[in-house]
């Protein structure tokens, strides 16, 4: 996909700039590439496009002051036409579940830490389970949440299940 890209103009190109956070700031340039026809009879209807997210992160030393660049190329596959903006809003995206999500259950929940080894999947289910009752009953601190019915019962027996 690399040396494809590399052979041929983006049909798409979108920039962006997220604001200073957490003491850093990315300058991203999302590129699509038609891929229709170029990949040959494996591939060709199963990928249309292919996105190349170029990403220039500065981030700040709080020693010195100094800001200090990284850079990123990314590839990503699509078997959709996308426009570079809805495409890199997607990709913007992914990275919205695995911190709502994943990093939720890993750190919150301790699901990494689990010692469960027979039918884990029962109690990721219980995980879930459990994370979807507290979304639903719009808990933003998910932590907190844990905490105070851990201590009383009867506050977590007064969410509603939908």
């Amino acid at each position: 996909m690399q040396t494809l890209c590399a052979a041929q103009s983006p049909t798409s190109q979108s920039k962006t700039v997220d604001p200073i956070r957490h003491g850093r700031q990315e300058h991203r340039t999302v590129e699509i590439f038609d891929m229709r026809n170029k990949l040959g009879d494996d591939w060709d209807n199963l990928i249309l496009t292919v996105a190349r997210v170029n990403r220039l992160t500065w981030h700040k030393d709080t020693k010195s002051g100094k800001w200090l660049p990284t850079e990123e190329l990314s590839y990503y596959a699509s078997q959709i036409m996308l426009e570079a903006p809805d495409m890199g809003n997607i990709i913007r995206g992914h990275w919205g579940t695995e911190n709502r999500n994943h990093y939720v259950r890993d750190v919150t929940l301790l699901e990494d830490d689990s010692r469960i080894r027979i039918k884990p999947g029962h109690f990721s289910r219980l995980r879930s389970m459990a994370l979807n009752i507290l979304r639903a009953n719009d808990v933003t601190n998910v932590r907190q949440a844990v905490y105070a019915n851990a201590l009383n019962v009867m506050n977590m027996l007064a969410y509603r299940v939908m």
